[in-house]
């Protein structure tokens, strides 16, 4: 059974992940969420504007009250700079399935922040909300975020032809991959742990 306990604060060697806040959305919107090219590889289009963005944060500010919601803005610990977010979404009761999604502003790609941000995020979900399952997937012309998803321990599953239709109208096709709670504990032992603090 899935214990939730909303978005805590988590702490990694780098990051924070945190709840978002209303000032975020300038950074937001800026950052990654009018970027074509880290659009490209989401399904909902570019923001064009920045009332798109102030709506889009209000929404997930109102939703933190919500204990099945599970949304982080990753900031940088070195500067406090906000480089993307991650979330994980679509709690299956019946199942104890989760999906997780991340996003990360072209200025930090290839950085190892998306990583860092999955494997903490997949940690807190197996750990400490007990999910059974968590599954992600991903354009199959971004080999990249497949990459990611491997270092975080998923496996590929499949791929789904035209899974999506991106804001341009373009049909895609998406690997899926997953990982399982009882796989994942047996690969992880206590000192590969990726939070290093955790505020519930």
């Amino acid at each position: 059974m899935i214990h939730y306990i909303g978005t805590p604060k988590i702490e990694t060697e780098r990051l924070t992940l945190r709840r978002m806040v209303m000032p975020d959305a300038e950074k937001a919107f800026h950052h990654w969420l009018s970027d074509e090219r880290v659009a490209d590889n989401r399904v909902s289009a570019s923001h064009k504007t920045y009332s798109e963005t102030i709506d889009r944060v209000t929404k997930i500010v109102k939703d933190y009250a919500k204990k099945d919601f599970c949304w982080w803005g990753i900031e940088r610990q070195s500067d406090g700079e906000l480089i993307g977010e991650i979330d994980l979404y679509d709690f299956q009761p019946d199942t104890g399935n989760c999906e997780i999604s991340y996003t990360i502003g072209y200025e930090w790609w290839g950085k190892g922040y998306g990583t860092e941000a999955l494997k903490a995020v997949v940690e807190f979900g197996f750990l400490h909300m007990n999910v059974h399952k968590i599954s992600a997937a991903h354009n199959t012309d971004n080999p990249a975020s497949g990459k990611l998803m491997i270092k975080a321990g998923m496996v590929q599953e499949g791929t789904i032809r035209h899974m999506i239709r991106n804001a341009k109208n373009q049909y895609k096709d998406c690997a899926l991959y997953g990982l399982l709670q009882e796989d994942y504990l047996q690969n992880n032992q206590e000192a590969h742990r990726n939070i290093k603090k955790l505020n519930i």
